[in-house]
């Protein structure tokens, strides 16, 4: 009996695609960034106003750190993978190889869009108004760093859907054994990633990990996934202010 519930369960838990070192070391990079979010919070970078995280000025600056570290983090995934005999394919699932994918992948998007929305909305009403430092200082003004902006959510579109669904949704449903145990765990990492947000944004940002991981889960890869975060960022931080102003 022993034996055919071992069989069992190998089939039901998948591989893993990096060694469980790796995935320390994963952990280990992610604490260490959600640490300093934290202190970032806290006390502001450089000289910035009491309320705010940043001043303004530095944002292009702040804009390009973001990408570089977004691209590290990705390669460090990607040479883990590498070297356990994967290929980008098992972090990504496959990208398009056709139009009628795009279309599909698309049409998918626009409502999971909607429900995304409306979950952030639902979380922050939840839980009330914030005395967080105020992020709104990281929002683009010039066309230049509108361009830029669009280059950052478009790079965390494709990066952090990689990353943390791609590899760590992966690695955790390898450990644990549970897909839905792997879409929670990944969607809370992900939220405390941006910690320097304070803690009420950890929370819904971790919801709407979860809402990313569901989507992966389902669709087996991060076509949908891609488009919908890359979206979802330039809409918060560009176009929902143009639309609405």
């Amino acid at each position: 009996m022993s034996s055919i519930a071992e069989n069992h369960e190998s089939r039901s838990r998948p591989r893993q695609i990096a060694s469980w070192i790796h995935l320390g070391g994963y952990i280990t990079i992610i604490a260490g960034i959600v640490a300093w979010g934290f202190h970032t919070q806290r006390t502001g970078l450089g000289d910035a106003p009491a309320n705010e995280i940043v001043e303004h000025r530095q944002v292009l600056k702040v804009y390009l750190l973001s990408m570089a570290a977004d691209w590290a983090l990705l390669y460090y995934c990607w040479v883990g993978v590498h070297k356990f005999g994967g290929t980008l394919r098992d972090l990504s699932g496959g990208l398009w190889t056709s139009w009628r994918q795009l279309l599909v992948d698309v049409a998918i998007t626009l409502p999971f869009w909607v429900i995304w929305e409306a979950t952030a909305y639902g979380v922050h009403w939840l839980l009330g108004p914030t005395q967080a430092r105020s992020v709104y200082t990281l929002l683009p003004q010039s066309l230049l760093e509108v361009v830029v902006w669009i280059l950052v959510s478009m790079t965390a579109g494709f990066c952090e859907e990689l990353q943390s669904r791609g590899y760590l949704q992966r690695q955790f449903h390898a450990l644990t054994g549970s897909a839905a145990a792997a879409v929670l765990g990944q969607g809370l990492v992900f939220g405390l990633m941006h910690s320097y947000q304070g803690w009420k944004q950890v929370i819904v940002i971790s919801a709407l990990g979860v809402l990313y991981g569901a989507l992966a889960a389902w669709r087996r890869n991060l076509r949908a996934n891609i488009l919908a975060h890359a979206w979802s960022d330039v809409w918060e931080g560009w176009l929902k202010l143009l639309v609405w102003r």
